[in-house]
């Protein structure tokens, strides 16, 4: 869904959305969208500025790093961001550096008088992923070895770690032991 700018007429419009998880595309995206995303934000127009300030609820589905395990994250999320138009950029001199000050994170630039709201639902998913999803805390993984889920069942694996890089060292250990007998 797009929201059209220039139907945005008043200083402040507010905007109620319940998105479907099959409205949103998530062809290769880290997340599964579960139940519908509701989505409620205040516009705020200034000229050719505007300012989205809002929530989105809803609840992601994931797949656990340590046991591969789907679960289910609930996202409630609070957003605030300019939008500038995508001439401001080329307003700026390109060849000038710049220091990014605190607010410059939260602007972003519109094209063709439009926002894409699903590019900022999308946005906003990704900035609530945590940066190693796990389904506890205390998630025991799966066994390298057996391949075992260790949160449901114990294997009887017993791991041990060979570095052939200290065979070398290991047949000094045994030759010693040998010269002191």
């Amino acid at each position: 869904m797009r929201l059209e700018l220039p139907h945005i007429r008043l200083p402040e419009t507010e905007i109620a959305k319940v998105f479907e998880p099959a409205d949103l595309p998530g062809e290769g995206d880290e997340y599964r969208v579960n139940i519908p995303v509701d989505l409620r934000l205040t516009i705020h127009k200034d000229q050719d500025r505007y300012r989205l300030v809002g929530t989105l609820k809803t609840e992601l589905g994931l797949d656990c790093s340590r046991c591969l395990e789907p679960f289910v994250l609930p996202v409630d999320r609070a957003f605030d961001l300019r939008f500038l138009p995508a001439t401001a950029v080329a307003e700026k001199d390109e060849d000038a550096e710049t220091e990014v000050e605190d607010d410059d994170v939260s602007i972003t630039y519109y094209r063709d008088d439009q926002i894409d709201l699903i590019e900022l639902l999308r946005e906003q998913f990704y900035l609530a992923l945590p940066m190693k999803p796990l389904c506890t805390p205390a998630c025991k993984g799966i066994c390298p070895q057996c391949g075992t889920n260790r949160n449901l069942a114990a294997c009887d694996c017993h791991p041990q770690l060979e570095d052939t890089r200290m065979d070398v060292l290991k047949t000094l250990i045994t030759k010693r032991k040998h010269d002191d007998a």
